[in-house]
């Protein structure tokens, strides 16, 4: 395995300046981030270190000479935006800009891409299986031309009461899984797996690596901390009682985690994922949490 980070905690630096930190710190991989430039939409998005539209034989030439140069791989090329959108105009625009993902990945030789399945959480769950059918079985297969595995997120991103119950994204939990690659039975279409987001589920993640082992593409690394007080006064139907935290501030079980990662063979990216609201106050302040994820995470990872 390789301990690495998902670059959009540093939308300031520029790719150099990134894998150059990553260098510095003893990262081995970056999840690059490769949002359209532009507006971010929501925390931790539109972040652009590699901007896939205008990426001919220079950037091509100028990025492999930067990975040579610092010694710091790119695990993923990381695009996450909703693409079962219910606007049919921002779906169209959200696949034309994965497609340019999956091409530069493949350019790359990198092979991989991670992302969000996406959701509308207006509709019923039948009604956005149709949808996901329609959407991604020509992304998939657009993919499988490029020889490119495609990472799903396990997020539920569920963070108001507007999004409330089904969140936007569809692919949460075991069941949908099966579901999914029963639909897509590709083997370039998988996980990235975060277990932050099944353990606030009450899903048991250890258990889901040993049943998803043969999909599993690339790994997250954030943890997620319950908030007693806030869950006993909401109840679990409630929002806001569990908080994204560094590696080792919350309620995953690290080593279990990791002792399954290594049985079930993972050799690839383990890349932190950095959400947590404590180190929000400056850039220093979330180099320090790559920082200190690193010094806890490295005890797993030879």
């Amino acid at each position: 395995m390789q301990l690495g980070f998902v670059t959009a905690i540093l939308p300031e630096l520029s790719l150099e300046e990134v894998l150059l930190f990553a260098a510095t710190q003893g990262f081995r991989c970056v999840e690059v981030m490769c949002w359209p430039v532009g507006k971010a939409e929501r925390r931790y998005a539109g972040v652009t270190h590699l901007n896939v539209t205008s990426f001919g034989k220079s950037e091509l030439a100028r990025t492999q000479e930067l990975i040579a140069k610092h010694g710091v791989q790119i695990s993923s090329l990381g695009y996450y935006p909703n693409l079962l959108s219910p606007d049919p105009t921002e779906r169209e625009t959200y696949a034309e800009h994965l497609r340019l993902v999956i091409e530069a990945s493949s350019r790359l030789g990198i092979g991989v891409i991670t992302t969000f399945i996406g959701r509308d959480h207006v509709k019923s769950f039948e009604e956005n299986w149709k949808l996901f059918e329609s959407v991604w079985k020509p992304l998939v297969s657009f993919a499988d031309d490029h020889d490119v595995k495609v990472g799903i997120e396990n997020c539920p991103m569920l963070f108001s009461d507007d999004e409330w119950p089904g969140g936007k994204n569809l692919a949460i939990s075991p069941e949908i899984w099966r579901r999914m690659f029963d639909a897509i039975p590709s083997r370039n279409f998988g996980l990235n797996f975060d277990p932050s987001h099944l353990v606030w589920q009450k899903i048991d993640y250890v258990r889901a690596l040993y049943e998803f082992k043969d999909r599993i593409v690339h790994v997250h690394a954030k943890d997620d901390k319950t908030l007693a007080d806030r869950l006993y006064d909401r109840g679990i139907l409630g929002l806001g009682w569990h908080i994204p935290k560094l590696p080792g501030f919350g309620d995953v079980q690290w080593n279990q985690y990791f002792s399954a990662l290594t049985d079930i063979e993972y050799r690839g990216p383990v890349c932190v994922e950095v959400e947590d609201r404590a180190y929000e106050y400056s850039l220093e302040g979330r180099q320090e949490a790559l920082r200190q994820s690193y010094q806890f995470l490295r005890q797993f990872i030879v």
